[in-house]
Parts: structure tokens; C-alpha cells; sequence
């Protein structure tokens, strides 16, 4: 009778002491995330130079459509552009808010219009450059919409992508390294000098954890960004018939509207099943992309191969500013140490050349 009663209460221990074991895993687990997470917000800022160099190709992506569209500037966002009755009208509600109507309120003006052109421009080389970022990031970014949304249609979703990355690297510090900033930050700070000088050498205004999580956010949001576009482009690709059956990437290639290299385009899509893996190989890639951002060894992979898309997009489709702005954000996944590896590198590489050169210029 004892050892009928004994067992069923045995079981009842054992099944509570398994019980008790799973919760305090779970809590531990939950724990550990926690304590993670605060840490990685709140201890400091991560990718200081991938940022950075998002800031640098952003800032030049914005000089190199600048320029490319100078000669056309005034039929494509000037008076000239009035035929599509948007100077009078406009699609966008931009040009109808104060803060974004500059550019529409100097369209007829083509001296004007130039003159807000230019300055444009020197605000993307000032970004560019990293100098004074927080005061120029916003101001840029309200230039830059003020002049995209003169003309609607002349917009596409690489202005879009651009606009978002622009407004999340506000709250970012995008100029801890490779910027003038950086440099002006590193000089001493002299205790005696006003309270607003201090501050505009660098001198910190809040609090060190504020800061690191608006930074860090930063981070987590352009990565959902990025995976996003990249995993919906996938799925709108696989429910395509082109992109199912693998002979999607040959039409845009061979339409002169999107085709600069015509000869290249004939080269690279003349084996039907080179064209085939192309096709399925970017829809098996953007759609794993978030994942293969795990671990270092798939990480890799999936920057090389988004890389490549972009480059074969950018030279093969005549859109190197979408793909730039697309690779501009894609910076931030390659960790600080492999961008000061590439930085040492290049240094070296570079002190090497001129050595050399001036050897041969002495002989």
C-alpha cells in the first residue's frame, strides 16, 4: 500500500522539480536577454565606422545626382518642368508645407533655383565630410526634400530608401570617425571657455546612455529597413512568373531604357542557365539575408552577394545612385575591426605608393 502511494507522489515530485527547472530556465533565459540587450544599448555606440561611411556615401550619392542632373535641372526641376503642371499644382504635399517649400517657391527662378542648387550641393559635400554633422544632417535632409518633391515623377523608390536612411541618421552620431568632427572632438577642451564654446568643440550635451540608445536603435532600425526591402522585393520577385521560371533578369538588361552596357548585358545573359541561377540565386539571397546577418561566416557571404547585386544593378541598369544608397546602409554590418583592418591597409598601401614614387622621381 505504501509503495502505491509513494510512487504517484514520486512522480508528482519529479514532474514539479522538472516543472521548477524549465521556469527558472525561462527566467534565466529572459534574464540573460535582458542583460544583453541594456548592455548592447546602453553601454556604448556600435559600428562607429559603418555609420560613418554611411554618411560618406550618402553624402556623395547626393553630390553625384546633383551633378548628373545639373544640365537638366531647370526642365527637370526648374521652369522648365512647369508642362507637367505640378509648379501650379502639386502632386506631393511637401511644396505645400512651409519647412519643404523652398525649392517650389523658386522653381520660376532659374537664378535662384542654381544658386539653392549649388548650395544644395555644398551641404552634401559638408555632410560628406563630417563637419558640424548634427546642425547640417537636419538642414540638409529639409534641402533635400524640398528639392526631390518639386517634381513628383522624376522620383523614384531610391529617393524614397534615401529619405528614410536621412531621417534615421538624425538621431544617429554619424561622425565619430572618419569626419572633421571627429578630428575637432579629439583636441583638448579648455574648462574656462564658455559654456556654448565648450559644447561646440565637442563637448558632451547628454547623458552618455541617452545617447548610445538613440544610436543603437538607429542601428536596429536600418536594419529592419534594409531586411525589409530586400525580403519583400524577394516575395513580390517569387510571385512573378519572370522570377519563378528564371529568365527575369534578361529583359531589363536588353531594354535600351535600362540597358548602358548593351555589349556586357549580350555577354552575361548568353547562358540560358548562368541567367537562370541570377535570377533565383538574388530571390534565395535577399529573401535569407536577415538570417545570414547572424553569424560571421554567412554574414560575409550575404555582404558580397548583396554587393554584387548592387554593382550589377548600378553598371548594368544605369542606377548606381539606388545601388550606392542601398550599399551606403549595408556598411553597417561589417564590424569596426574589419573597417579598421581595410583602413590600415589602404594606409600602408598608400604610403608604399608614394615611397615609390618618390624613389623613381629621385633616380
Amino acid at each position: 500500500m505504501n509503495q502505491r502511494t509513494s510512487t504517484p507522489a514520486r512522480i508528482l515530485r519529479t514532474a514539479r522539480g522538472l516543472l521548477s527547472q524549465l521556469w527558472h530556465g525561462i527566467v534565466k533565459v529572459i534574464a540573460d536577454l535582458y542583460f544583453f540587450s541594456e548592455n548592447w544599448l546602453l553601454d556604448t555606440k556600435h559600428a562607429q565606422y559603418g555609420l560613418a561611411v554611411t554618411r560618406i556615401i550618402i553624402g556623395f550619392v547626393g553630390i553625384g545626382l546633383l551633378l548628373t542632373n545639373f544640365n537638366a535641372r531647370l526642365y527637370t526641376f526648374g521652369e522648365g518642368s512647369a508642362w507637367n503642371g505640378e509648379l501650379a499644382e502639386p502632386v506631393s504635399d511637401f511644396p505645400n508645407i512651409w519647412l519643404f517649400s523652398l525649392f517650389h517657391n523658386v522653381a520660376d527662378n532659374p537664378a535662384l533655383f542654381t544658386l539653392l542648387y549649388i548650395l544644395l550641393g555644398i551641404l552634401a559635400v559638408i555632410i560628406m565630410l563630417g563637419w558640424r554633422t548634427r546642425i547640417m544632417l537636419p538642414i540638409y535632409l529639409i534641402g533635400w526634400v524640398s528639392f526631390i518633391e518639386v517634381n513628383d515623377s522624376a522620383g523614384d523608390q531610391g529617393d524614397n530608401a534615401y529619405r528614410i536612411f536621412l531621417i534615421a541618421l538624425l538621431f544617429a552620431d554619424t561622425s565619430m570617425r572618419l569626419s572633421l568632427d571627429a578630428r575637432r572632438r579629439a583636441r583638448p577642451i579648455e574648462v574656462a571657455k564658455p559654456w556654448w564654446q565648450r559644447k561646440l568643440a565637442g563637448e558632451r550635451l547628454l547623458p552618455a546612455e541617452l545617447t548610445n540608445l538613440a544610436h543603437n536603435i538607429v542601428l536596429i532600425v536600418l536594419t529592419f529597413q534594409v531586411s525589409a526591402i530586400y525580403v519583400s522585393g524577394a516575395l513580390y520577385k517569387a510571385g512573378g512568373t519572370p522570377w519563378s521560371e528564371g529568365w527575369a533578369v534578361y529583359d531589363p538588361l536588353h531594354v535600351a531604357q535600362f540597358s548602358t552596357w548593351p555589349g556586357l548585358a549580350d555577354l552575361l545573359t548568353v547562358w540560358g542557365p548562368g541567367v537562370a541561377a541570377i535570377s533565383w540565386g538574388s530571390i534565395i539571397l535577399q529573401m535569407a539575408f536577415p538570417f545570414m546577418l547572424l553569424r560571421r561566416g554567412t554574414r560575409v557571404v550575404a555582404l558580397l552577394g548583396i554587393l554584387s547585386f548592387h554593382i550589377g544593378i548600378g553598371v548594368l541598369m544605369g542606377l548606381p545612385w539606388f545601388s550606392l544608397t542601398m550599399i551606403a546602409v549595408d556598411a553597417i554590418f561589417i564590424r569596426d575591426e574589419s573597417w579598421k583592418k581595410l583602413g590600415t591597409a589602404f594606409t600602408r598601401t598608400w604610403a608604399s605608393t608614394s615611397s615609390t614614387s618618390s624613389t623613381r622621381t629621385g633616380e
